[in-house]
This record gives structure tokens, C-alpha cells and sequence, in this order.
């Protein structure tokens, strides 16, 4: 009883998923007609290049529009040849390929002929080498005969056994259509490599290996189980997250590149009824206006074209986004374009009110998808009204009307110590009995003498009118303390409205009291602050050349002192050691002080520095050497006399 329960319980969920997943086969782009302009300047620039691959792949899509520079790209595809760094098989197939698309009258040299016939009697070490050299063997009108065709397809199959990586498998899947029946056991190996595609985010799929890889594989797939009558190789929701992937990658650069982008896009929209995503896509910017509410989308294929067959019958449902109240259902659409790849529907009849929607687009119950767009609505001034009254007075300020767009007649006027107030109720122009919110309601004051605003933000009360109210006293300092006229505007604006406006409502003239030396202080400052120049302190004045004179004498001092004790006294150097870590020594001793002296006139620091290293471990090492014979030297001699003092005694 529970086996079966559990049985009903898995169909129903299935039931439940297929039509949702086989619903929502559609894609919310394609490749627009500026995407294919700029791959067709893509193709255009590769004929300028030297790279072989580049300049095959722009030759399967367009020609050379000069003949002279289909001549001279003819001759020098030889020298390219010879300069490509690219695998010799490689190479062979973009030269031959080149040839013949662009219908070269060049013939190519016999020895390169001879070597690609003789391509197959020995065997090759992958699948990619396989697919180029088959290739290169169908551009040249040469038949393959099917003793070499089982070699080949033998080979594939050693190459797969010991390497089976996506890229093996995607060079394998289009190679096989090529090497007949015998080649069939290829194709049950698709599922294989599906199902290491890679989820992003679920909604892309793509393989390991980025654009490339991921054509090769969809490119091979599909063709590999339509030759050997297997199933499609993917579902229809793997056929949405490969086509999101493809058209992700929309901004390629390389000739290469944007040739397998079309070839895959054309692989999946042309694969079967069953499989094959479309793009029904809102066309516009989404914004609708009320009195003319027409909604115009288009249906087509990832390429963009028209579908085949052309779709029987588009529906919609359009609902609101805020409480999801359905505003009509059952839509039908009309086609506008002669190619039906435009369709229109007119939501007059259901009088949508300024909101946000979403629509919920069918074609031929199969195809859906759902995008938002905004009926736009009108705002009216229904009343505003505005005036100048005292801040302490008891009794209400009195308010003059004024209707839009005029402007007040008389001029207001207000000092410190009064106040501004100024109410206004917004409707829309559907309903205008109903006060509406906006994103965006302001007032500004605008000084033309001074050319300097201020603006304010007006706040909706309980009654949803707006209302500003300003003490002109307590915001002198916004004013900078400049009285004058200034011009009242009233801003309304928002995103769901097709009529944003900024009207002058009055001229008012302000007093302002002048502005304390502390208030001035608070100003901010508009303006560029005076040029900062910096200025090094000023050297201090040096002392007299007497003083310098003396000062330098009694610095010599002790050196005059010391050479003239040593003429008294005279100078032993009977135990100087001449070996070379004493003579080492000295010189290195001698040179720090050469140094110092040399510092002190010309070096810097670092100069120094960089030149002191090398010396003072010079020295270092010969010093302490030298220390260690004196050391030495003095034990022996002490040993010495010690021995003569026992002899003696």
C-alpha cells in the first residue's frame, strides 16, 4: 500500500514539473542585429592579420570585399603558414580551408599534399588531430576509404580509452559523422560528457573549457545523435541554461570565438520543436503610458529571425506586482511585422491605473515568460495654496490660491520674523478625487540676481497634502543672510509619471538681519580656498668669518698638540707588524677617515653609507686578526719568562 502510494505520489510530482519546465523554454534575449554588426567587424579585422585560425573562421562568414585583397591575402597564406606557431595539422586544415573558401587559383605545394594523404598510415595521439585531419581530407575532395575509415575509428577508440577528457570526446562527436556506422559507439558517450557540464547560479550550464569547448560539445552532440538516430542529447531546461550561457558570451573578441557563438545559437534554435529555446522579449523601455497603453513584444529564435513555424496563437496575463490583482487575463496579441516577429496588445479596455505590473507572455502554450513593466500615469495640482504670516500670531495664516501652471500675481513679501507656508494636493488625472504619493516634491527658492537656490523638501501630512512651512528667520544662515526676490518653484517628480514638472508659483521678497561675525564664521564656504604655497623656513644667519676662523683653530687644537708632543717625544714604531692583517688594518682604518672626509664635502648619507660597508668589514676582519697575534705574540713572550725565572732558581 505505501509502494503504491509512493508511485502515485512520484508521478503526480512529475506531472506537476514537466509542464512547468516545458513552459518556461524561452530566454529573455538574443543576439540583436548591433551583436551581429559587431561580429562582422570582427570577421573584417581578421583579414588584416596574420593568423591562420582567424582568418579561416572569418572566411566561413563573409568574403573579402576587394578582390585585390582576396588576391593578396591568397599569396601570402603561404608565408603565414610558415610562420604559425599552431600544430602542423591544424595548420594544414586552416590553409586548405582558406583555399577553398576563398577559392585561391594558388595551388598548394605537392610535398604538403603528400604529407596530408599520408596522414593516416600511421597513427595519431588524439581525437582533435583526428577531427582536422578528416576535415582537412573533405575540404580537399579526397574519399576515405573504409579500410582507413576502421583505422581511424580503431585509433579513436584506443585515444579515448587512455584519455577521455571533454575535449577528446567534443573532437570525437564531430569526427564520427564523418567515419560512418562504425563510428556509432562514439555516441554512446554523449551522456558522458553532459553531465560534467557546470551549474552557475542555475541558470547557465557551460563545460570546462569555456566557449570553445562548450560549442564543440553541443555542436557534436547534436550532431552525432542525429546521425546515428539516438535521442536529443539534452532536455529542454538544459537547452535554456546552455542558450543563457552562449548569449553571456555575446561580447567575444576573436573571430574564432564569435563563429562557434552563431554555430552553437543556430545548433540549438534549429534542433527540434521539442528542445529548442526562443526569446519572447519586451521591446521598449518598459514604460507604458495610461491614455495609450500598448504592450509590443517580440518572438524569435536566439538569432533573432522569425521562428519557423511562426507561433499560431501569443497570449498574455498581466497582473500587479504590488498585491498580484489580476488587471486581464487571456490577452490575445496581434502580430504587428509582416515577418511575425512583432506582436501588440492594447490594455486600453482594462484602464490600468499608474503601477508597477508583470506580464506573463504564452506563445502556442508552450513557450512562456515573465517580464515587469509600469503603466505611467499623470499628476494635477488639484489646489495649492501659499503664504506669509507672523510666527506668534494666534490666528491662521492667511493663504492665497493658485492654480496651475499660473503664477502668483502679486509679489509676497516676509522678514525674520514671519514664516512661509505653502500646502498643495496632488492627484492623478484618472482620479482626481484621490491624493497620491510621490517619489519626489520639493520646493526651491532661486535668487536670478544672485543665481543662487536653495531647496527644501516638501512633507506629506495625515491628509496626504503636502506641506512646507519655513521660518525665515531661523533659516537665514541657508540664505547666507542675502535678502532680495526670490522665485518659489514647486518640483513634483516620479518614476510612475509621464508629466514631471517644475513650476514658479511666486515671487517673494525676504529680509533677512545681517549676519554676526560668528554666523559668518558658520557659513560654508562655496568657493575655491586661496592657494596654499609652501615655503621652507628661512636659513639662519650664519656667524662671522672671525668666529668660524676661531672656532676651526681650536678644533685643530689637539691635532697641533699631538704632532708637536710626538717631534718632542719621538715616534717608536720598532713593534710595528708587518703582516698583512696589520697593514690591512691600518689602510682600512685609514680609509673610514678618508670617507668621513669626503662626506663632509660632497657625499650624502647614503652614498656613505653604500661605500662604508664594504670597508668597515675589511677592516673588521683584518683587526681581528691583527688582535689575535698581538694576543699570541704577548703569551709567548710571557711563557717565556716564566721558564727563565724557574732555570734560574
Amino acid at each position: 500500500m505505501i509502494s503504491k502510494s509512493l508511485s502515485f505520489l512520484a508521478v503526480a510530482f512529475v506531472l506537476c514539473v514537466i509542464p512547468t519546465s516545458w513552459a518556461a523554454r524561452t530566454v529573455d534575449s538574443h543576439l540583436s542585429s548591433s551583436d551581429l554588426q559587431r561580429f562582422q567587424n570582427v570577421f573584417s579585422a581578421a583579414f588584416s592579420s596574420n593568423d591562420l585560425q582567424s582568418i579561416y573562421y572569418a572566411t566561413l562568414n563573409i568574403e573579402p570585399t576587394k578582390s585585390e585583397e582576396k588576391k593578396e591575402l591568397c599569396q601570402k597564406l603561404n608565408k603565414f603558414y610558415q610562420e604559425s606557431k599552431l600544430n602542423e595539422f591544424e595548420k594544414d586544415f586552416y590553409l586548405v580551408g582558406i583555399t577553398k573558401n576563398l577559392k585561391c587559383t594558388e595551388k598548394l605545394p605537392e610535398q604538403q599534399l603528400s604529407k596530408i594523404y599520408a596522414a593516416f598510415k600511421s597513427p595519431v595521439s588524439s581525437a582533435q588531430e583526428v577531427f582536422y585531419r578528416v576535415a582537412t581530407h573533405k575540404y580537399l575532395g579526397v574519399e576515405i576509404d573504409e579500410t582507413t575509415k576502421a583505422k581511424i575509428v580503431k585509433n579513436l577508440q584506443d585515444i579515448l580509452k587512455k584519455d577521455d577528457t571533454l575535449t577528446n570526446l567534443g573532437y570525437a562527436f564531430n569526427v564520427a559523422t564523418e567515419l560512418g556506422p562504425s563510428a556509432s559507439f562514439i555516441a554512446d558517450r554523449i551522456e558522458d560528457a553532459i553531465v560534467q557540464a557546470d551549474e552557475v547560479d542555475g541558470k547557465l550550464l557551460q563545460f570546462e573549457g569555456g566557449l570553445s569547448i562548450t560549442s564543440l560539445i553541443i555542436n557534436g552532440a547534436f550532431k552525432a545523435s542525429k546521425t546515428f538516430g539516438k535521442s536529443l542529447p539534452i532536455d529542454a531546461t538544459q537547452a535554456v541554461k546552455f542558450a543563457n550561457y552562449f548569449l553571456s558570451r555575446r561580447s567575444v573578441q576573436t573571430a574564432k570565438g564569435a563563429h562557434v557563438l552563431i554555430e552553437a545559437l543556430k545548433t540549438l534554435s534549429s534542433a527540434s520543436s521539442k528542445v529548442s529555446p526562443i526569446c519572447i522579449q519586451l521591446i521598449g523601455n518598459g514604460q507604458l503610458v495610461a491614455e495609450s497603453p500598448v504592450l509590443t513584444v517580440a518572438v524569435v529564435d536566439l538569432l533573432g529571425k522569425p521562428l519557423s513555424p511562426a507561433p499560431q496563437n501569443v497570449v498574455g496575463k498581466v497582473f500587479a506586482k504590488k498585491d498580484n490583482s489580476v488587471l486581464a487575463d487571456k490577452i490575445a496579441f496581434t502580430s504587428k511585422s509582416s515577418d511575425k516577429t512583432t506582436y501588440v496588445a492594447n490594455l486600453a479596455t482594462y484602464k490600468p491605473s499608474r503601477a508597477l505590473y508583470v506580464a506573463e507572455i504564452s506563445a502556442d502554450s508552450t513557450y512562456t515568460q515573465k517580464f515587469n513593466f509600469k503603466v505611467l500615469g499623470k499628476v494635477k495640482v488639484q489646489q495649492l495654496e501659499i503664504g506669509v504670516g507672523e510666527l506668534d500670531a494666534s490666528s491662521a495664516i492667511k493663504k492665497q490660491p493658485v492654480s496651475y501652471p499660473q503664477k502668483l500675481k502679486e509679489q509676497l513679501s516676509g522678514d525674520h520674523t514671519q514664516k512661509v507656508l505653502l500646502k498643495t494636493t496632488l492627484v492623478e488625472e484618472s482620479q482626481a478625487t484621490k491624493p497620491i504619493t510621490v517619489h519626489q516634491a520639493f520646493v526651491r527658492f532661486y535668487n536670478e540676481k544672485e543665481d543662487k537656490e536653495i531647496i527644501y523638501i516638501a512633507e506629506q501630512d495625515s491628509s496626504k497634502a503636502y506641506k512646507f512651512d519655513m521660518d525665515i528667520g531661523a533659516r537665514a544662515g541657508d540664505f547666507n543672510y542675502v535678502s532680495g526676490v526670490y522665485q518659489i518653484y514647486l518640483i513634483v517628480g516620479d518614476a510612475s509619471i509621464s508629466n514631471s514638472f517644475q513650476w514658479l508659483v511666486a515671487d517673494i521678497e525676504l529680509k533677512f538681519p545681517a549676519a554676526s561675525k560668528t554666523e559668518e564664521r558658520k557659513q560654508v564656504v562655496r568657493a575655491p580656498l586661496p592657494e596654499i604655497e609652501h615655503q621652507f623656513r628661512v636659513p639662519d644667519k650664519r656667524p662671522s668669518r672671525i668666529v668660524s676662523d676661531v672656532f676651526t683653530g681650536l678644533c685643530l687644537t689637539p691635532l697641533v698638540l699631538l704632532l708637536v708632543f710626538w717631534s718632542k717625544l719621538g715616534i717608536n714604531i720598532g713593534n710595528f707588524n708587518w703582516q698583512p692583517s696589520a697593514i690591512g688594518f691600518h689602510l682600512g682604518f685609514g680609509g673610514i677617515l678618508v670617507l668621513f672626509a669626503v662626506f663632509w664635502f660632497k657625499l650624502n648619507m647614503f652614498q656613505t653609507l653604500r661605500c662604508l660597508i664594504p670597508i668597515a668589514i675589511f677592516t673588521f676582519l683584518c683587526g681581528n686578526r691583527l688582535l689575535r697575534r698581538l694576543y699570541a705574540q704577548r703569551m709567548a713572550k710571557t711563557s717565556a719568562s716564566s721558564s727563565s725565572v724557574s732555570a734560574s732558581s
